[in-house]
């Protein structure tokens, strides 16, 4: 028996180790909910708006530990000026492990229009964070291991500042965006593996929004590919969402699907087999006057999975400080 907890244990904290010691701000499906500021740092200020979202991420109803994401981001122009900041105060859990972090964001956003009527944007962001990653394993013994076998473990923690940068391209109804996650090379708690310490992420998400200027219906498809350079795994999103004018504000609605390049291998009895993550979202959203609401739900479509139980998102959000909609555009991520 004590070997089994040895080897659980030591397994456990190397898996955890791997994946989630570092990974800082983790990119969920939250951007579609009006956010993209969340996961590109070029978007502070973009709006004509100033926007604070909260966002509340519980997976796994049911399970004790289950991974819990909480986020407050706000951003907003300078006054007139071109330039705009922005703030993401943000916790993750995740069993023993907790990660806590905090950006501070600067965008510059260069006009390319002849007038206000055609929006033709170039739009760069950097953002600098503090992330305070944890591991506890004091609860280790409540849990059944051998005191023998854990003595020495605590609480480890290490803070680390990085830095993200992008850039945003706005052209009349079309966007473009690509941002360069986690630039600087950290050692973190555990300095040994490559992987942790290499916590370079590539987004890339371009999109656009369909519909006849005054009509009441408008439609947006987009994908946002990413890539993580330490582990060499890539995944796409495919996105597809529409919005509905009312006379209090704005319905939507929309559909979300995650498929990653890189498949996991187990054993099925028969021999191995291996599956790629699948993950569906549907989002349902409502702007009312200045307030927005937003809920998504995450299905994992794979044979293999923890639990049947899907991913629960609530988005809650407030525009402030608004100005007139400047473009003549189907572009509610500016307008």
């Amino acid at each position: 028996m004590k070997l089994k907890y040895v080897l659980v244990l030591a397994i456990g904290l190397l898996v955890s180790h791997v994946s989630t010691s570092q990974e800082g701000l983790p990119v969920y499906t939250d951007y579609l909910t009006d956010n993209y500021y969340l996961i590109h740092p070029s978007m502070a200020g973009a709006a004509n708006c100033s926007k604070v979202r909260l966002t509340g991420r519980q997976q796994w109803f049911g399970h004790e530990d289950a991974p819990k994401l909480l986020t407050l981001s706000l951003n907003g122009r300078i006054g007139d000026s071109p330039s705009g900041i922005g703030g993401i105060l943000y916790t993750d859990k995740n069993g023993y492990h907790s990660q806590t972090g905090a950006y501070a964001t600067y965008a510059h956003h260069l006009m390319f229009s002849r007038n206000e009527i055609d929006l033709n944007m170039l739009s760069f962001g950097l953002s600098v964070g503090f992330i305070q990653y944890k591991l506890d394993a004091t609860t280790f013994i409540n849990e059944g291991f051998d005191s023998l076998f854990i003595n020495g473990y605590g609480v480890e923690s290490q803070t680390n500042l990085n830095i993200d940068f992008g850039f945003s391209y706005h052209y009349l109804d079309f966007y473009a965006h690509a941002t360069v996650k986690n630039l600087l090379k950290n050692s973190g708690i555990n300095n040994d593996i490559e992987i942790t310490s290499n916590l370079r992420r590539y987004l890339l998400s371009v999109g656009g929004v369909f519909g006849k200027l005054g009509s009441e219906w408008s439609y947006e498809p987009s994908i946002m590919f990413q890539y993580k350079d330490g582990t060499q795994e890539a995944s796409i999103d495919f996105n597809a969402k529409a919005y509905k004018q009312t006379e209090f504000g704005k319905v939507w609605g929309g559909l979300s699907y995650r498929r990653s390049f890189d498949g996991a291998e187990y054993r099925d009895g028969s021999g191995v087999s291996s599956q790629k993550l699948q993950l569906i979202s549907p989002i349902l959203g409502v702007n009312y006057n200045q307030f927005m609401f937003a809920y998504n739900y995450t299905y994992q479509a794979n044979a293999l999975v923890y639990t049947n139980g899907g991913f629960h998102q609530i988005t809650l959000g407030y525009n402030f400080n608004c100005k007139r909609e400047r473009y003549e555009c189907n572009c509610p991520a500016v307008n």
